[in-house]
């Protein structure tokens, strides 16, 4: 009951708003546009009920809620519209890429609810094929060209380490502790007494 109750006071206060403020509802027509470049299309903007359009504009935005730009009729941009009628068109000639953004039209100081136009290039499967291939080729190219990298890194700093290691490890040099001690030859002071052993074996001693 207390539904049903809420349900026809929402209904009066409908009612009484409606009837306070006997507006004009705008609609457009199509919302989205969807279509490749060198096309032409049209935008309808329709009235909820015949009134004289005294005044038609139409505006352009790059989004809904941007800065909008007024358009003027040209060789682009033809304007069609009547006194009493209901229906306003626009119709955009020879679409390029930026022509994309949101279409308003305005009757009367009251806006249209925006229709958004998206002019895209036609897609060649050929071409995005060969993309696709090169862009995996340069993923591949990244990978080893960065393994080759980590492995120089690795590489070299194994050879500092070995290097590291040899210069520990050196075995010190040999000293010779006899070396100043080389005996002199027979014709010396200190060995004299020597000599005598040292004649041939045939040769008569001394005491003989």
């Amino acid at each position: 009951m207390g539904w049903l109750l809420a349900g026809c006071c929402g209904l009066a206060l409908l009612n009484i708003s409606v009837a306070l403020n006997p507006g004009v509802w705008i609609t457009q027509r199509p919302r989205f546009y969807g279509v490749k470049p060198r096309r032409n299309v049209d935008i309808h903007c329709v009235s909820s009920k015949k009134v004289p359009h005294d005044r038609v504009q139409w505006y352009k935005a790059d989004k809904y809620d941007s800065h909008k730009k007024e358009i003027k009729a040209g060789k682009k941009f033809l304007f069609h519209s009547s006194n009493l009628t209901q229906n306003v068109l626009l119709f955009i000639r020879h679409l390029q890429i930026n022509d994309t953004g949101v279409y308003f039209c305005k009757l009367n100081d009251t806006w249209g609810p925006g229709t958004a136009l998206q002019v895209a290039r036609p897609l060649d499967v050929a071409q995005a094929l060969y993309r696709s291939k090169m862009k995996d080729a340069l993923i591949v190219l990244q990978g080893l060209v960065l393994v080759v990298f980590i492995a120089s890194l690795l590489l070299r700093k194994q050879q500092l380490q070995l290097e590291k290691r040899d210069i520990i490890y050196e075995e010190p040099e040999t000293d010779h502790i006899y070396e100043g001690l080389a005996i002199e030859t027979c014709g010396g002071d200190l060995y004299e007494d020597l000599c005598v052993y040292a004649q041939p074996e045939d040769a008569e001693a001394p005491w003989e």
